[in-house]
């Protein structure tokens, strides 16, 4: 996996507090299945990835702008730019 420049890293503040621990947070709301997790590193939301029904994750970098996640599942640590769809 290779990784790109991208500006937006530099936008980021610390790791944020994840909105839940339970799951894709609009999955839980709205009754829906995920298959994994994305956190944003802007505001901390935990949405679903894009192999999920609903694409939550994508769905909310899209809506407020906040391009950068990281992979919230167990043992990996892989940042996403959404904006720039590359690894970071």
């Amino acid at each position: 996996m290779t990784t790109a420049v991208c500006e937006d890293i530099a936008t980021l503040g610390p790791e944020p507090t994840p909105s839940t621990e339970d799951g894709c947070e609009d999955c839980l709301r709205e009754g829906t299945r995920w298959v994994h997790l994305r956190l944003c590193l802007t505001c901390g939301h935990v949405g679903c990835c894009d192999s999920s029904p609903l694409k939550h994750a994508w769905a909310h970098a899209n809506h407020t702008g906040h391009p950068i996640v990281r992979s919230f599942e167990p043992g990996e640590n892989w940042r996403w730019c959404y904006a720039h769809r590359a690894y970071v």
